[in-house]
């Protein structure tokens, strides 16, 4: 994952808020839609340009950054995947972005999209029997900012019809400084609840077939390509490899070779996967596969260490034929 940070350390309530509003701090507001513009057509083709991303991303915002993310969902749905609003400021220009809201979850097609949205105890500012339970009957200016929240996931949820998978957290015992921190981690667990690996529990006892394995393979690999827009391996390098070597350890060997080969239809242009299964085929005593993984370790890298284990595979290759 490639993580971007935006300072908006001089222009914070300019950049971020939805709607031009008189206030008493006198500071520019308004200009969400320019910010929005700015990101998608400076910053991302910048972030893609100097580094090997896709087009599967996340925004996160807190507070007015919140108001910002829900903002580029419901008018800008198209630039990002998923949208975390933590504590989001809905109340914002008499919660004119929640009217928004109301037509647009209707009506617009959301499929593949999602939103984790949190809201802070703090619900009351002056008055601690204001509680979740009691909030929504309080008309006072003191519970906007909460009931404004909470109304915009009903809202979001009630329109399931437009695909938009929507999650909400009440963290009861967080103010609005402190609730960004687990909000991130309980927001990306939620909008990314499709991609845990299924079956870890086959993939441990010797007992599941290696055909089984092979298709819960092959059953992630489709389903998370199809969530991401792109073709992605199922397991990460280092994972195949584990699999690999610990049934290789417990004397599966048709499994070891399989996650060894999978390895290499994976990541083919990774020289330790060759060098992986030439470990399987020496193990197995077949120093010609072996020394035909090394040399393609090697040619792929020009590591020394290759080099040195192509000679020292050589010399069993050559002790081979000559007992033979």
């Amino acid at each position: 994952m490639i993580i971007v940070g935006i300072s908006n350390r001089n222009n914070r309530v300019r950049d971020l808020t939805t709607s031009k509003v008189e206030n008493s701090y006198n500071q520019d507001n308004g200009s969400a839609d320019k910010f929005i513009e700015f990101i998608e057509k400076e910053l991302i083709p910048f972030i893609e340009n100097k580094y090997p991303a896709t087009d599967y991303r996340t925004l996160i915002g807190h507070s007015y950054g919140g108001l910002f993310t829900i903002n580029a969902l419901i008018n800008h749905s198209y630039v990002f995947d998923n949208y975390l609003a933590i504590d989001p400021s809905l109340d914002w220009d008499s919660q004119k972005l929640l009217k928004q809201a109301k037509e647009v979850f209707k009506s617009n097609n959301l499929e593949g999209k999602s939103i984790f949205i949190s809201l802070s105890g703090q619900l009351h500012m002056q008055n601690n029997d204001i509680t979740i339970d009691n909030v929504m009957d309080d008309t006072s200016g003191f519970t906007i900012f909460a009931r404004s929240n909470i109304e915009f996931h009903e809202i979001a949820d009630k329109n399931k019809q437009n695909g938009l998978k929507t999650y909400w957290k009440f963290y009861k015992s967080d103010i609005h400084g402190t609730i960004p921190l687990p909000s991130i981690m309980d927001g990306l667990i939620s909008v990314f609840d499709w991609y845990p690996i299924e079956g870890t529990d086959k993939f441990n006892n010797p007992e599941t077939p290696t055909k089984e394995l092979v298709k819960l393979i092959r059953d992630r690999e489709k389903k998370i390509s199809k969530q991401f827009g792109y073709t992605v391996a199922p397991f990460e390098e280092d994972l195949f490899n584990m699999l690999g070597y610990m049934n290789m350890d417990m004397g599966q060997l048709e499994k070891s070779l399989t996650f060894f080969k999978l390895n290499i239809e994976y990541y083919p242009k990774s020289a330790n996967v060759y060098d992986s299964i030439a470990d399987y085929y020496i193990s197995q005593k077949d120093f010609e596969k072996a020394l035909k993984n090394v040399e393609r370790a090697f040619e792929i890298s020009g590591k020394k260490m290759y080099q040195e284990r192509i000679n020292m595979v050589k010399i069993k290759v050559s002790a081979r034929l000559l007992t033979s």
